[in-house]
C-alpha cells in the first residue's frame, strides 16, 4: 500500500485521525445508477456525504455532449458551499471501485481552483480492511461559501479534431482494452477510439488486487514509457466520457508529471458525431 503522496493520496489510518476533513462517498454504478445511494445508506465512512455521479459530478446531457458532461460552475459550486466546502476545507473523496469516481471528485475540485482535495488510497475496501467502522446516519453539515476560480485544463472536441494531423497532443484512453479496439461496446453505439489514440487502462494504476495505486516510481515508469520525450503538459486525457480519465490524470500527478489535459467529452461525445473519423482495433 502506499503513504500519501504530495496530498493527493490519503491512507485510511489519516483519514480516521481527521475528523473535521469533509468526506464524499462517490460510489457509483453505470448500469444501475441507484447503487451508490442506496450503498452509502446502508453504510458509509463516518461523516461522510454522498454525491451521485450523473446529479452532482456531471451537467445536463443534450445527445452531442457526451455521457457525463461538466457540471455547470455555478451548480456545483453551489453545491459544494452547500456541503460545507470552502477554500479551507480538506476534502477526501473515496468510492468502492477503485477510486474511478472519487478522481472524478477530486479533479472537479483541482478544476475549480480548489487544491485541498484528496482520494482514499484503497477506498472502502481499504477502510473496511483497517477494521474501520461504517455508520448509516447522515451528517448535518453548516453551509460555506465555496468560491470556484476555474483552470484550463480541459480541451475540446475542436482541438482534439484538429490537431489528428499534426499529432501535437498524445491522447491517452483510460476504458479497457477491449473498447478501445472497438469490441463488446455495451455504452455507447458506436465502438473504436479516436485516430492516433493510445490506451492505458485506468485499472493499471491500481495493484494486483485492483485496490490500491501502485507505487510512485512503477507509476511514473509506466507513464514515461508511454510519453517517450513528450512533457505531460501535450497529453489529453479520456475515455468513454470523462470519467475514467481522471484517474489516469490522477496517477500521471501521483508520478510527479503534471500538466495533462482533460476531454470531458470523451468518446460519448466524439462518436455522437457521425463525421468524426474513427480507428478500431
Amino acid at each position: 500500500m502506499n503513504g500519501p503522496a504530495s496530498g493527493l493520496l490519503v491512507t485510511a489510518d489519516e483519514l480516521a485521525e481527521h475528523p473535521a476533513w469533509r468526506v464524499f462517498d462517490c460510489r457509483h454504478d453505470l448500469r444501475n445508477t441507484e447503487y451508490g445511494r442506496q450503498a452509502y445508506a446502508r453504510g458509509h465512512i463516518p461523516g461522510a456525504l454522498f454525491l451521485h455521479l450523473d446529479e452532482d459530478l456531471s451537467g445536463a446531457t443534450n445527445g452531442s455532449n457526451g455521457r457525463h458532461p461538466l457540471p455547470a460552475v455555478a451548480d456545483f459550486s453551489r453545491r459544494m458551499s452547500d456541503c460545507g466546502v470552502d477554500a479551507s476545507t480538506q476534502v477526501v473523496a473515496y468510492d468502492n471501485e477503485g477510486g474511478i469516481f472519487a478522481s472524478r471528485l477530486w479533479w472537479l475540485l483541482r478544476w475549480l481552483g480548489h487544491e485541498r482535495v484528496a482520494v482514499l488510497d484503497g477506498g472502502l475496501a481499504g477502510w473496511k480492511r483497517s477494521k474501520r467502522v461504517l455508520e448509516e446516519s447522515v451528517p448535518v453539515v453548516a453551509p460555506r461559501q465555496f468560491i470556484s476560480h476555474p483552470q484550463e485544463l480541459t480541451v475540446d472536441s475542436g482541438r482534439v479534431l484538429a490537431d489528428l494531423g499534426s499529432q501535437q497532443m498524445l491522447v491517452l484512453d483510460a476504458r479497457s482494452p477491449e473498447r478501445f479496439r472497438g469490441e463488446n461496446e455495451t455504452l455507447d453505439p458506436v465502438g473504436g477510439h479516436i485516430p492516433g489514440a493510445v490506451n492505458r487502462f485506468y485499472f493499471d494504476n491500481l495493484d494486483d488486487d485492483g485496490c490500491f495505486f501502485k507505487p510512485v516510481a512503477e507509476l511514473r515508469a509506466e507513464f514515461a514509457a508511454l510519453l517517450g520525450a513528450r512533457p505531460a503538459s501535450e497529453v489529453v486525457q479520456q475515455c468513454g466520457s470523462g470519467v475514467t480519465a481522471c484517474h489516469n490524470l490522477l496517477a500521471m500527478e501521483l508520478a510527479g508529471l503534471s500538466g495533462s489535459k482533460l476531454y470531458p467529452g470523451s468518446w460519448s461525445e466524439w462518436c455522437a458525431d457521425p463525421a468524426r473519423p474513427v480507428a478500431r482495433g
